[in-house]
């Protein structure tokens, strides 16, 4: 299976799901308030933390080594079964803790009901390693449908019926147990009381720089909940998290549909990095361009956008998704190089990359509480330490992973950087007034699509006069 076939599959279902999603969380978002996504969000950091641990690489492993045997897999898997088990109880024994920091009881029983839902997503990362390893992404994409669409229902029905945030942790427990029954029928893996300890040193090296990444970027990812939870409340916690979640849309739903089939697919050639490079640019200037398509839009629509998707009362979340925009292109960017790092073998270099990252978003996120003290700077600090560590990160990939010149690639993409400044300038430039939300939202994004269409028909040309010259 090449990639373009491997992104049309996982096309079909990510997109799918993203119809179901925005559906869904329009209709939540006007059943639940701020405070209730605020309390989930806070815990959710918790379990998702509790998560990293419990893949420990073995995942991203399973796809990498293709030297393992069936028996090794069920070896790895058993091995899965006993860390997810023993972190699912230490996580439950944290609930109290957890209430006493964030003064609040209702946080015991939530971290309890969580405690299922990590357990069972502990235990559907070795299967989904497998489906991946054997490029079932058509088996993924659907399974991936269904499993949301019955859990958003349930969920739904529950938030109408007044569970509040129950409704939203009840969701994560029901979505991945599903997965694991989906994940269990269609793999055939198999639990083993007594597993031989071998296969899982069989992928401990790699595995091993994976999960020290995995830990890192979950505390680069997550620093801000807990600061803006801990310093400015639940409430304020709600409105950051609905903004910094609907940013991360395009980074999940359109590099999403690249991103998951990039090491499946280019882990065939880990010893040819000139064949993964030339693959691999073609991605990274498509997701390039999806970029500078997306975040104009969200910048000058955050209004409309917020309005339309959460209504008025979601008003205060704005101004943080205009900041955070800044930083989706680097984001989609930034989310495509993990696959390379992984295919390439250079999990190290990854880990690396991952400490840079988490220092530069971790002082970024201090100093704006300290210094600027409400969720707005936090905001915009975030989405500038994101664009740095893109730097950094893009760096690592061509310095030391293709073993090319970062210089080199700036050369090749001088026409990308030109028509971004040139968005930039457009963007800034707009200052239409139109009172009916839905009108104004139309405007903005043909604006923007009139502006980028230019701009890429244009570098195109600049691009082939450059190659006949050249001749």
């Amino acid at each position: 299976m090449n990639l373009r076939k491997a992104a049309l599959i996982n096309a079909s279902g990510k997109y799918s799901k993203i119809i179901l999603t925005i559906i869904v969380n329009a209709i939540l978002a006007r059943i639940l308030s701020a405070k209730d996504y605020g309390i989930v969000a806070v815990v959710t950091v918790f379990s998702t933390f509790f998560s990293t641990f419990s893949d420990m690489g073995l995942g991203t492993a399973v796809v990498q080594n293709k030297e393992l045997t069936k028996d090794d897999l069920n070896n790895i898997f058993s091995f899965s079964i006993y860390v997810s088990l023993a972190l699912a109880i230490l996580f439950n024994l944290l609930a109290y803790p957890i209430s006493i920091f964030y003064n609040g009881k209702v946080y015991i029983s939530l971290v309890r009901i969580l405690s299922i839902s990590l357990f069972f997503d502990a235990l559907n990362m070795v299967p989904n390693g497998i489906l991946n390893r054997n490029k079932k992404f058509k088996t993924l994409a659907i399974r991936t449908v269904v499993v949301y669409f019955i859990s958003a229902l349930i969920t739904v029905f529950l938030a109408l019926n007044n569970f509040k945030y129950y409704a939203l942790v009840i969701q994560a427990v029901l979505t991945s147990f599903f997965t694991f029954v989906w994940n269990m029928a269609t793999t055939g893996i198999t639990l083993k009381l007594r597993f031989n300890i071998q296969s899982v040193k069989q992928v401990f090296g790699y595995a091993s720089f994976q999960m020290g990444f995995n830990i890192i970027d979950y505390f680069s990812k997550n620093l801000d909940n807990l600061l803006v939870g801990k310093f400015f409340g639940s409430t304020s916690l709600g409105y950051y998290n609905k903004a910094y979640l609907l940013m991360t849309y395009p980074v999940n739903n359109l590099t999403g549909v690249v991103s998951p089939v990039l090491h499946p697919i280019l882990s065939d050639f880990q010893n040819q990095k000139e064949i993964i490079y030339k693959k691999y640019m073609k991605v990274f200037k498509l997701i390039y361009w999806a970029g500078l398509y997306v975040a104009p839009i969200c910048y000058i629509a955050g209004y409309e956008i917020i309005n339309i998707m959460y209504g008025p009362n979601w008003n205060q979340s704005i101004k943080c998704f205009q900041y955070l925009s800044f930083a989706i292109m680097a984001q989609m960017l930034s989310s495509s190089m993990y696959g390379i790092f992984q295919a390439l073998g250079d999990t190290n270099l990854l880990f690396l990359g991952g400490i840079i990252n988490f220092s530069i978003i971790a002082s970024a996120i201090l100093i704006s509480v300290v210094i600027g003290g409400s969720m707005y700077t936090v905001s915009l600090a975030i989405a500038i330490a994101y664009n740095f560590s893109f730097i950094i990160l893009l760096i690592l990939l061509m310095k030391f992973g293709f073993h090319n010149s970062i210089f080199g690639l700036v050369k090749e993409l001088k026409y990308e950087i030109i028509f971004t400044l040139f968005m930039i300038i457009m963007c800034k430039l707009y200052n239409f007034q139109i009172k009916n939300v839905f009108l104004s939202l139309a405007c903005k994004i043909i604006y923007i699509s009139v502006v980028f269409f230019v701009s890429y028909f244009a570098q195109g040309k600049l691009k082939e006069k450059e190659k006949s010259n050249g001749r």
